[in-house]
């Protein structure tokens, strides 16, 4: 199988790694890829938001199957243009990926659905925002009804902090969706799903702020880690049977059924499990740790849903033990980082790159916030800890920082399921 994956990031190296593991794959390209994928992989220059262009590419190259990384080219209808083309793709529709490109979208496809998850209410003029707000908070959710990198969402005590976020959204054309604040410990949970079937995979837990101690703004997600050993007997069947499975039948009934990975974003709160958000692609930093324990060929996996015959594919298989991802960032992230500098240790294993180009002169280079994605495995989560920070020590970037408690408090114990 010649398999043609789209993006640049960790994640897509951590797809590219996967898919090289698999003996069905005879050749394998990354669209545009960066400088670690290029080690893997033949890569090529797209315009990943050009729909014409991705499917082109894929024609080109002949491939047989076309896996779509990040959300802006599925928004974009690259899935639908790789179709189009006949040639199978790992993605879905515009249609369905609008669970991700619009939250209001999301909501009402959830509510329809009877999926649990936070009352909202959202707001497109500054002259209705102060309502609204009275309706909310504290703690105030505040997010872009459209894509944003996982960077749009303010969560915070302070009333005046939560209306300068959303009055910036709506002065730059954005609808704000203002969200019930949930409590609990959240869940990452990826499906694989054909239009009908859903199959799960391992859950993870990811970290958005920027700061130890879960302190400062927002970012893509400073780290995760894979399985969670606080996780009650059967969540994952919960939390496909209440909430992923019906928003599949849902999208179905909707005539815009979902091909591709599906990502629920998930509180567990006193009430049980509810939604704080779908993605119509694989998270990042999340699948580095997932993809780690992955032992079942991934190429079958997802040409079986892009052709909708997972009801067939076998059981996964997965190792033993704990993967932990760590990010290592660029200085100024998550504002506007400082590129250019020379990147140190990139090519060891367990080193996955996202922001990274090969300089002229073969030195590697940073050229975005999330530099890269160092990820290490073990028995206990403890152990698979101490491998990801040992591999961070042999990195060297000028200026850059990361999180040191990356599954610290899950190692520790600390985590606690309400009930």
């Amino acid at each position: 199988m010649r398999v043609l994956v789209i993006g640049s990031g960790a994640r897509e190296h951590a797809l590219v790694l996967a898919l090289s593991r698999d003996p069905s794959v005879i050749a394998l390209a990354c669209a545009p890829g960066n400088a670690g994928i290029a080690g893997v992989a033949e890569t090529y220059g797209v315009d990943v938001t050009d729909a014409g262009a991705v499917a082109a590419l894929a024609k080109e190259w002949n491939a047989d199957l076309v896996v779509v990384g990040p959300e802006q080219p599925l928004v974009a209808g690259a899935a639908d243009a790789v179709r189009a083309a006949g040639i199978p793709c790992f993605g879905p529709s515009a249609a369905a990926a609008r669970i991700e490109g619009s939250k209001a979208f999301a909501k009402d496809v959830m509510a329809a659905a009877g999926v649990p998850t936070a009352t909202s209410e959202v707001v497109d003029n500054p002259a209705r925002l102060d309502a609204a707000l009275t309706h909310f908070g504290p703690t105030w959710v505040v997010k872009d009804d459209g894509l944003a990198a996982g960077k749009g969402v303010v969560v915070t005590a302070d009333r005046a902090v939560a209306r300068a976020h959303a009055m910036t959204l709506l002065d730059n054309g954005h609808p704000v969706l203002l969200e019930s604040f949930l409590d609990g410990p959240e869940v990452s949970l990826f499906c694989l799903v054909d239009g009908a079937t859903v199959v799960p995979l391992l859950p993870a837990q990811d970290f958005k702020r920027v700061g130890d101690g879960d302190s400062g703004p927002n970012t893509g997600g400073m780290g995760a880690y894979s399985p969670l050993p606080w996780a009650p007997e059967g969540l994952v069947d919960t939390i496909v049977s209440t909430c992923v499975q019906p928003v599949v039948d849902e999208l179905a009934r909707r005539g815009t059924p979902f091909t591709g990975l599906l990502y629920a974003g998930l509180a567990l709160t006193t009430a049980g499990p509810q939604v704080i958000e779908f993605n119509c692609r694989f998270g990042d930093p999340e699948t580095q740790a997932v993809l780690a324990l992955l032992r079942t060929p991934l190429a079958g996996l997802f040409h079986a849903a892009a052709t909708g015959d997972l009801a067939s594919a076998p059981a996964l298989e997965w190792a033993d033990g704990y993967a932990v991802t760590v990010v290592v960032a660029a200085e100024g992230y998550p504002g506007r980082p400082r590129t250019g500098d020379v990147v140190g240790g990139g090519e060891a294993e367990g080193v996955l790159h996202a922001g990274t180009r090969r300089r002229e002169d073969g030195a590697v280079v940073s050229v975005g916030g999330r530099v890269l994605s160092v990820v290490g495995t073990g028995p206990t989560l403890a152990a698979a800890r101490e491998d990801t920070y040992r591999r961070v020590v042999g990195v060297h970037l000028t200026g850059s920082h990361h999180r040191t408690d990356i599954a610290l408090r899950a190692a520790n114990g600390e985590i606690e399921v309400p009930s």
